[in-house]
């Protein structure tokens, strides 16, 4: 007779905008890793793809209510970790509304013996610009560097650090990601845009009017989600909580490489130039220059990224997002519509 296995506790995560980009590969690694995933989506139609992927949808949104919690609290009404990965501009009202909504499902599950960790998701755009590759004095941001956003991400800058003030309620820590890439949302997929636009004229030229030695410190979309599952897995919940992270590669790209690769991969004859007109959206993209250091994250659980740069892989990055776009995938537009429109009305 085979010997009995003593059952292994399970975990159970709760992941805030668990369709959208960052959280959806949140939710895939913590089903990766084992833990019971539950996902917070508005629409009834967006809880297919997370159910495809053995994540329990919860349908609902955040609200100061938390009526959607009723939603969850028919599988479980203990969470070992909540993941908030919902966006909004402005910040400020939707944080408030977050606030209650984390508050009542953190007090119910403590009231049934678990006391949560909130990994809250805010942006390496906190700390402002660094210097260019190559330029005098070129230092990365730390963890200690003085939080210097744009007007646009002020009220998400700030609002974060205020999940510290509730430890009566839970554990939290404030990670913020670089930009990061892989798949269909990334805002890189606007440079995929722009060269294939490129390949279609006579010229089969490219014109980006920006300093080729700006800093793109992205990430790879899977990476980072290891990162959030490394937090919430590690033995020391007192190292974790109460502190900020930086999530990035362990190498930045210049805009200079990732130009060279699309010239290459889209047979631009005519070259990825500077020139052309600087549409504002373009600025805040790829005329961004930021430098991220992740070394605390690493030290302290090991957590270390894994997939190739941009300008190293961008052929199958390509092939990734031209098949998310064939398929209809939201993401791709509602990039698309972010970077053409809001990105635009935040530089006017």
């Amino acid at each position: 007779m085979a010997a009995q296995i003593n059952p292994v506790a399970k975990k159970t995560v709760f992941v805030t905008g668990a369709n959208g980009y960052i959280g959806f590969a949140v939710c895939r690694a913590f089903v990766r890793a084992g833990w019971r995933t539950y996902g917070l989506v508005r629409r009834p139609e967006a809880a297919g793809a997370l159910a495809a992927e053995g994540v329990i949808p919860v349908i609902g949104s955040i609200s100061k209510d938390a009526a959607s919690l009723e939603g969850l609290y028919k599988h479980t009404k203990t969470v070992d970790v909540i993941v908030s990965c919902t966006e909004a501009i402005p910040f400020g009202a939707h944080f408030e509304a977050l606030v209650v909504f984390l508050r009542e499902l953190a007090e119910t599950s403590n009231s049934n013996g678990v006391r949560p960790l909130v990994l809250m998701s805010s942006g390496c755009k906190d700390y402002g610009m660094t210097g260019t590759h190559g330029s005098p004095g070129l230092a990365p941001h730390t963890e200690e560097s003085p939080l210097q956003p744009m007007k646009l991400l002020a009220e998400r800058t700030f609002s974060s650090l205020k999940i510290f003030e509730h430890t009566d309620a839970f554990d939290a820590a404030v990670l913020r990601p670089t930009p990061v890439f892989g798949y269909e949302s990334s805002y890189y997929g606007y440079a995929f845009e722009l060269a294939a636009a490129a390949a279609k004229t006579e010229r089969r030229k490219l014109g980006l009017p920006l300093d080729f030695n700006t800093i793109l410190h992205g990430c790879h979309i899977d990476d980072c989600a290891e990162a959030y599952l490394a937090l919430a897995e590690h033995a020391d919940r007192g190292a974790v909580a109460g502190q900020c992270f930086n999530i990035s590669a362990q190498r930045y790209d210049p805009l200079g490489s990732i130009a060279k690769a699309l010239e290459v991969e889209y047979e631009l004859t005519g070259g990825v130039v500077r020139d052309g007109d600087l549409a504002p959206s373009l600025d805040m993209l790829l005329g961004y220059s930021q430098w991220m250091d992740s070394t605390k994250i690493r030290r302290l659980t090991g957590w270390t990224d894994k997939r190739m740069l941009l300008s190293e892989n961008i052929h199958a990055y390509r092939l990734a997002y031209e098949e998310a776009a064939r398929r209809g995938h939201e993401g791709v537009p509602r990039i698309k519509q972010r970077v053409t429109v809001e990105f635009a009305s935040a530089k006017a």
